[in-house]
């Protein structure tokens, strides 16, 4: 079997609703990633064989395989083909997985993948997402084999990180403090410069708009919960915002022929389903899933980002994967830097390896929680350090 490398990696700034990034139309956004991911990478796009992407609430402008429409937008080769795949928040994760398995499989040799996301253009139209119960318009109403299983009990992602901190017993105020760490470490990892080398400044914005400078524990004890006697507050979920983020997949035989980089290889790839009702807990059997397959520890992993959906869910995660709280989401999570949808997975991705990169760590795990209880977990081996990137 081959080896499947990442040879570039860039993401323009997450922007927050109704931000710098609010009324770009996201064909630009993917377009604006996709030039710059060959740009750095100094790879002849021609050479791709095909362009994936994440995308959720693909109708307007995110319709008609965005994927192939951003390629187009960006000036890039008509004959490269594109498509769109939604897995929920793991969509453009998803999209590294194909193609990274593209390449490992031998059918490919250069392969892009990424997603794009304009909350602030398209607001989440899934009523799961709303937090409207089962036969409220939600994608499951009138299915008599869903409801012969489920019954019809509430489904959103609001429920489920409730459920989550019920079984886990994770108190608000556990939550509040992770929460407000969040902050902290994504406005240190902005003003430290951490992120400086991913980005790619796109029409003046040139850094992340999520995080709150006047973020205080207090403001957020003051909020009310998202229901009657929760305790997950607005505080404690990630933020609606604007994103794109691509990479670059390599075969052994494109980075020879193309002169290209390797600069992290692509160790494991794999995705489980957990309870739908929960919906947010499959991060859990999913790593575990993934350690027992590849040996490694949790450990062995010098940066950890598992996204910040809720702070239930990825403190959930940690009790019980043991994992160490100061290699997750080192530099911020989506509580505070944003959560694009379909641009989450290779957002996090291209974090993920600038931070080994920056550290000298050499491994790295990405997952994240997905709609219908579902979760990826994606691992990279980090093996060279390049120098400065063209901003």
């Amino acid at each position: 079997m081959s080896e499947a490398y990442i040879v570039g990696a860039v993401r323009t700034p997450v922007g927050r609703r109704s931000g710098g990034l609010s009324g770009a139309h996201p064909a630009d956004l993917g377009a604006h990633v996709l030039r710059e991911l060959m740009y750095r990478a100094d790879a002849d796009p021609s050479a791709v064989e095909d362009v994936i992407f994440g995308c959720v609430d693909t109708i307007g402008p995110q319709a008609g395989d965005v994927a192939r429409t951003c390629w187009l937008a960006a000036g890039l080769p008509e004959e490269v083909p594109g498509v769109t795949i939604d897995r929920q928040c793991g969509s453009s994760q998803q999209a590294l997985h194909f193609a990274a398995q593209g390449v490992l499989s031998g059918t490919n040799d250069l392969v892009v993948a990424g997603g794009v996301q304009n909350m602030s253009m398209i607001p989440i139209s899934s009523a799961m997402l709303a937090g409207r119960p089962l036969g409220h318009e939600t994608p499951f109403s009138g299915s008599k084999g869903w409801a012969q299983r489920y019954g019809t009990q509430e489904v959103s992602q609001f429920a489920g990180a409730e459920l989550i901190a019920e079984r886990w017993g994770v108190s608000r105020e556990e939550m509040e403090r992770y929460a407000y760490e969040s902050h902290r470490r994504a406005l240190h990892a902005i003003d430290a410069g951490h992120f400086g080398r991913e980005i790619a400044p796109f029409e003046g914005v040139a850094v992340d708009e999520g995080p709150r400078r006047d973020t205080t524990r207090e403001r957020m004890a003051a909020l009310r919960p998202l229901t009657d006697g929760g305790r997950l507050t607005a505080a404690l979920a990630s933020q609606i915002s604007d994103g794109a983020a691509a990479l670059l997949v390599a075969s052994p035989r494109a980075v020879r022929e193309h002169g290209l980089t390797p600069r992290a290889r692509v160790h494991h790839l794999s995705a489980r389903g957990d309870d739908p009702i929960m919906m947010l807990s499959a991060p859990i059997p999913a790593t575990v899933h993934a350690l027992g397959v590849t040996g490694l520890s949790i450990g062995d992993f010098d940066a950890i980002e598992i996204n910040e959906a809720f702070a239930s869910v990825v403190l959930a995660w940690m009790r019980e994967t043991g994992a160490d709280p100061a290699k997750v989401n080192p530099n911020g999570g989506a509580i505070a830097l944003g959560h694009p949808l379909g641009a989450t997975g290779a957002v996090l991705a291209v974090k993920l390896l600038h931070e080994l990169e920056r550290t000298g760590g050499r491994y790295g795990l990405l997952t994240m929680c997905e709609g219908g209880g579902q979760a990826n977990v994606t691992i990279i081996e980090r093996l060279a350090t390049p120098g400065p990137e063209s901003p």
